[in-house]
């Protein structure tokens, strides 16, 4: 998938993740489940393009998100998002990932950018909740979430990472 491919889409899940998949809620989920749609797709960019896909991707939409999204401090989704993107590419780049390999990262990567967001949030006072707290309300319920949204979206997605890259080892054989 090339990034003409991959911006549209990952606009597309921004736009869902914002929108949308909030009116398919129950009234009680919406402040405790938040949907890190985009931050999966970062995450499969990193294991199938590579770390330097991942961090401009990470760091563009995790931008955006701080500027729609999050307005009390601009930069840290972008941060943590790029960072996770990369040290996900990083940890997993001569690695061939299976379905459980990924899920697993992925599930990893998420909750440690819960939790690098968490911690920059309480550094800067913009919440005064306790940690324990903040993984019971919405860290873990947003983490199954995410895992869902993974095994949904693995298969097409690894299609569509594989065909390019089916694509560019045939033009480096000629």
């Amino acid at each position: 998938m090339s990034m003409q491919r991959i911006i549209p889409v990952m606009l597309l899940f921004f736009f869902l993740e914002g929108t949308v998949f909030y009116w398919l809620l129950p009234g009680d989920w919406v402040s405790r489940v938040v949907p890190h749609f985009t931050l999966a797709f970062v995450l499969f960019a990193s294991l199938y393009r590579g770390r330097h896909t991942a961090v401009f991707l990470g760091f563009s939409f995790g931008l955006l998100q701080d500027i729609v999204f999050y307005g009390n401090l601009i930069g840290v989704h972008s941060f943590a998002m790029g960072l996770i993107g990369y040290l996900t590419g990083f940890l997993m780049e001569r690695k061939r990932s299976t379905l459980l390999m990924a899920l697993t990262i992925i599930t990893l990567s998420t909750l440690v950018y819960e939790t690098v967001i968490y911690f920059v949030y309480r550094v800067f006072r913009l919440t005064h909740q306790t940690f324990e707290w903040a993984l019971i309300d919405h860290i873990i319920p947003s983490l199954f979430l995410q895992i869902g949204f993974v095994l949904v979206m693995y298969v097409p997605v690894r299609r569509w990472f594989e065909g390019i890259s089916k694509k560019k080892g045939d033009e480096e054989e000629e």
